[in-house]
């Protein structure tokens, strides 16, 4: 866990929280206390406990019904419960389990037992918030996903609705089929991107190894931009070697990678700007690609997870950001065995620098 886990510790015997105190001693764990199951239930929000340690055998409100009663509630209900208790018939035992408990232990409290079973339950609870997590990542990724898609759809079709209208000039005509041109092929890069990734996610992808040259290959990245460059009223510069030279790369994914890294750039820049792309060969071998544009940049705090998937950076209100992009550029050079980095770009931006060995 990323966090102490949290045992709390029910039992109306204060004594015998110093005994589990000191059984338990030398773990990393935050222990709580409440004197009574009425008061435990009250308080569950505040001990917000990995693991319960519950006594059977309490006045007024027994071990047995705060267990059913801890089950019943489903913000709670995936908590181990451990029962505390002195019966030790088989009857009794299924009953402690009959009542929802995942585990019990017999009293005398045996300290090597106790060190096994909390850590066992603790396991559990571990395994169990992590597939909440994964399945909350998944539904926000649809989300994201949905959104994300849905935005050039929506431009096509209210692109080709204008389109049907009387009289259109020409000029309005060719701005209407530009638009739909440019939401195609946003719509064409994300589901591109995405099938590369789940591709190199599932490593059921050979990379295809050949010679390019870096001048052609980024130049032919901006073209495919410039339109949307120009929607946004940005200039792109080229800051390229001069044709001839040569490094090894899968074109099909590392092409993608460009786009991914000169979309990213015109996404988050300003209008009246510029998108800057530098390449160079290194005398050592290999090359060294960077992107820089003068956009709102990246905190310190996420120059790391900006590269993991569903992580997005600065939010910006209308600018669509599926959180994929980078996750797949990270992916797309460390299968090329290479690094990307990101930096600040002053006196304002970011500037991504990809290295290929």
């Amino acid at each position: 866990m990323d966090t102490q886990p949290s045992i709390l510790v029910i039992d109306d015997e204060p004594d015998n929280f110093d005994v589990v105190e000191a059984l338990l001693d030398g773990e990393d764990y935050q222990l709580h206390y409440a004197n009574s199951g009425q008061q435990a239930l009250d308080r569950l929000n505040s001990f917000q406990p990995d693991t319960i340690l519950l006594d059977v055998m309490m006045p007024d409100l027994d071990g047995m019904e705060v267990c059913r009663r801890i089950k019943a509630d489903p913000q709670w209900q995936a908590v181990p419960i451990i029962m505390v208790t002195a019966l030790s018939a088989k009857e009794d035992l299924a009953q402690c389990l009959a009542a929802g408990a995942d585990d019990f232990i017999s009293k005398p409290v045996n300290r090597v037992e106790l060190r096994a079973r909390v850590n066992s339950m603790l396991r559990i609870k571990q395994q169990y918030d992590n597939l909440q997590s994964l399945l909350q990542l998944r539904e926000d990724m649809v989300n994201m996903i949905v959104h994300d898609l849905r935005n050039p759809v929506a431009s096509i079709i209210l692109s080709t609705e204008v389109l049907r209208l009387p009289d259109m000039s020409a000029e309005k005509l060719q701005r209407k089929v530009d638009q739909i041109a440019i939401a195609a092929q946003q719509l064409e890069s994300s589901i591109d991107s995405l099938l590369l990734l789940a591709k190199l996610k599932s490593d059921k992808m050979s990379l295809n190894y050949t010679d390019v040259d870096l001048y052609t290959l980024c130049t032919s990245a901006l073209t495919s931009v410039d339109a949307i460059a120009s929607q946004k009223r940005l200039t792109l510069v080229s800051e390229l070697p001069l044709p001839g030279g040569s490094v090894k790369v899968d074109i099909t994914i590392f092409r993608r990678l460009l786009d991914n890294l000169l979309s990213n750039a015109i996404k988050f820049s300003p209008s009246n700007t510029q998108v800057t792309l530098h390449a160079e060969y290194l005398e050592a071998g290999g090359a060294k690609i960077q992107v820089a544009d003068l956009g709102p940049g990246v905190p310190k705090s996420l120059k790391q997870s900006i590269f993991e998937k569903f992580e997005v950076g600065t939010t910006i209100q209308e600018v669509s950001q599926i959180g994929l992009g980078l996750a797949f550029c990270k992916m797309a050079i460390e299968a090329h065995h290479g690094i990307i980095t990101v930096e600040e770009n002053h006196p304002r931006g970011s500037i991504f620098t990809v290295l290929l060995p």
